[in-house]
C-alpha cells in the first residue's frame, strides 16, 4: 500500500515539474514580449520628447511676451492714475490759495 503512494506522489511531482517548466516557458516568451513593447515606447517617446521641448519653448516665448505686455499696459494705467492725482492735488492747493 505505501508503495502506492510513494508512486502517485512521485507521479504527481512529476506532472508538477512539467508544469511548473511550461509555465516558466511561457512566462520567459511573455517577458520578451512586454521587453519588445517597452522599447517600442521608450523610442517614441523619445520622439515626443523633442516634439514637448519645442511646445515647451513656445509657451516660454509666449509668456514672456504676456508678461511684458501686462507690464506696459499697468504702467500706462498707473501713469495715467498718477497724473490725474498729481493734477487733482494741484487743484486742491490753487483752491485752498
Amino acid at each position: 500500500m505505501s508503495e502506492i503512494l510513494v508512486l502517485i506522489i512521485y507521479f504527481l511531482l512529476i506532472i508538477l515539474i512539467i508544469v511548473a517548466i511550461a509555465i516558466g516557458i511561457k512566462l520567459i516568451v511573455t517577458l520578451h514580449k512586454v521587453d519588445v513593447l517597452v522599447e517600442d515606447v521608450t523610442t517614441k517617446v523619445k520622439t515626443l520628447d523633442r516634439l514637448f521641448d519645442i511646445v515647451d519653448i513656445f509657451n516660454d516665448k509666449v509668456a514672456a511676451i504676456g508678461e511684458a505686455v501686462v507690464g506696459l499696459v499697468s504702467g500706462g494705467i498707473k501713469k495715467v492714475f498718477k497724473n490725474r492725482k498729481k493734477s487733482n492735488e494741484e487743484e486742491e492747493n490753487d483752491e485752498d490759495e
